[in-house]
């Protein structure tokens, strides 16, 4: 079941928890320590500012997406979950209350560039993350004319 994140501690952990271990597993290019640095921020700052949507199932939260607007800001699964469509489902919620999205994706990361590229999505520019130092792409997705209602 798809849902909006519940406003509570335990649930905000736990989706923290995955953020990082999501963060640290596939941007090995990206030190450690600077996911870790950023988890309090994570908490504070970025999740409560964004529409964020879990996957729970088997009282099991297995991944989220936030977004910001027409931001797709994260999408993460636990990386045990991986591979079972959850990304999938996350990104198709994310599509259904959207008719445009823009990402930004590290370019080192191919498995997410292939993941996004699958799904529609189109490259508009290669940047620089000022925060790492690292490129990235951002891509965007828009809704087919004979999708919108």
């Amino acid at each position: 079941m798809i849902r909006k994140i519940q406003d509570n501690q335990g649930e905000v952990e736990k989706v923290c928890a995955i953020w990082l271990e999501g963060s640290i597993q596939s941007h090995d290019f990206v030190s450690e320590s600077y996911w870790q640095s950023k988890l309090e921020d994570m908490k504070t700052r970025y999740l409560p500012s964004s529409r964020t949507y879990v996957l729970e199932e088997d009282g099991q939260l297995k991944g989220f997406i936030s977004l910001v607007d027409d931001i797709l800001a994260a999408l993460f699964v636990s990386p045990e979950y991986q591979g079972a469509g959850i990304g999938n489902a996350l990104l198709s919620q994310a599509q259904k209350l959207n008719r445009y999205l823009k990402l930004t994706v590290y370019t080192e990361n191919s498995r997410a560039v292939t993941f996004y590229a699958r799904r529609g999505f189109r490259f508009v520019r290669l940047q620089m993350d000022p925060n790492t130092g690292c490129e990235e792409f951002v891509l965007e997705w828009k809704k087919e004319k004979s999708m919108v209602k």
